[in-house]
């Protein structure tokens, strides 16, 4: 088109051509000050809602977890009450009368012979617990060594095996002569 002819239909539709190049002006500068800035604004919203979301997710994660913490210190701490107060001896004596009277049963009930017992209490370690060291000195077959080490495992009392030491007793006799270190704890009156 020629610049004669654009002038021509301006000039001829001008009453039409303003009111709709000033409503397209209108519209283009109330999208670019309103309608734009708005539409990021919700833009923005949505965007701080969806980090607040997150945001209290990983909160209500860290409260249950301090929670479950909390639970299961406060579990931690009875389980060991129950264990200090239940399982545990009182003192030296309760844990000697104890242990001697299991540990006899036991042997008999295995069939071995208990030839010494020595108790010795350890005065080197500090703290709530007293730790009370036990030596054995059995005699008998392998299967009923099995079976007593095996009924010690399993047994209520807590008893910790620390060593075991198996010898013949005499050549062409199937009996073994063993020694066991053993120890139990109990609760210490000293500390």
């Amino acid at each position: 088109m020629s610049i004669a002819l654009t002038r021509r239909i301006l000039d001829e539709y001008r009453r039409v051509i303003m009111p709709l190049a000033a409503a397209l002006i209108l519209n283009v500068a109330a999208y670019v000050f309103l309608v734009y800035p708005l539409s990021q604004r919700v833009a923005n919203v949505a965007q701080r809602n969806q980090n607040a979301e997150q945001a209290l997710t990983a909160a209500r994660a860290d409260y249950g977890q301090a929670t479950g913490t909390v639970t299961g210190k406060t579990r931690a701490a009875e389980e060991l009450n129950t264990f200090y107060t239940s399982v545990l001896p009182s003192d030296f004596s309760a844990a000697r009368r104890l242990i001697h009277l299991r540990l006899a049963q036991l042997a008999r009930q295995a069939n071995l012979q208990m030839t010494h017992v020595n108790y010795d209490p350890d005065e080197r370690r500090k703290g709530s617990l007293a730790r009370l060291n036990i030596t054995m000195d059995l005699s008998g077959t392998y299967p009923a060594m099995r079976s007593f080490i095996h009924q010690l495992e399993t047994s209520p009392e807590f008893v910790v095996i620390d060593n075991i030491e198996l010898s013949e007793e005499s050549e062409g006799d199937s009996q073994l002569k063993v020694k066991v270190d053993l120890s139990t704890y109990y609760r210490n009156q000293a500390s």
